[in-house]
């Protein structure tokens, strides 16, 4: 398998124990911000192993140094893939979420909110937001693997 598809998985199971474990006793947008930087960190090992599996096929010459151009490199070589694009628009939102300034709600209570006011919207960030986050990351990550190794895992 893959090293960076393995050091994805172990990136997913620490953002599953923030949310469950950590999210949980501790509710604060601090807790909220590191769940949102793992699941940026998830997705860099991914690109990565997209790329290095790209160098592997001679698809790609060389890789880019850093991590925004590398997921634009990943979208000039999957334009056809719904799943990657929208996955790759996803990695940019979280990434332009964690630049942002923010503001905080309920925070010590069950409906924390990380909220960030971008150009066209607002996005509220909430416990229940990320469990769904995690789990459209999650079954990426099932995806890019079965791309990648030709291994599908079902959990």
């Amino acid at each position: 398998m893959n090293e960076n598809l393995l050091e994805a998985k172990e990136e997913l199971k620490r953002l599953e124990h923030i949310i469950y474990v950590s999210l949980k006793y501790t509710r604060t947008v601090d807790v909220i911000n590191n769940a949102l930087n793992r699941m940026v960190s998830t997705y860099d090992f991914v690109v990565d192993a997209f790329l290095e599996k790209a160098m592997e096929d001679k698809k790609l010459d060389s890789v880019p140094k850093s991590p925004a151009l590398k997921a634009k490199k990943l979208a000039e070589l999957y334009p056809d893939d719904p799943l990657i694009q929208k996955n790759l628009h996803f990695y940019f939102s979280l990434r332009n979420i964690l630049k942002s300034a923010y503001l905080k709600r309920q925070e010590f209570r069950r409906h924390v909110t990380l909220i960030v006011a971008m150009e066209d919207s607002t996005v509220e960030v909430e416990i229940d937001t990320l469990v769904n986050c995690e789990k459209f990351i999650h079954y990426f990550l099932n995806y890019a693997q079965g791309l990648i190794d030709g291994i599908v895992e079902e959990d």
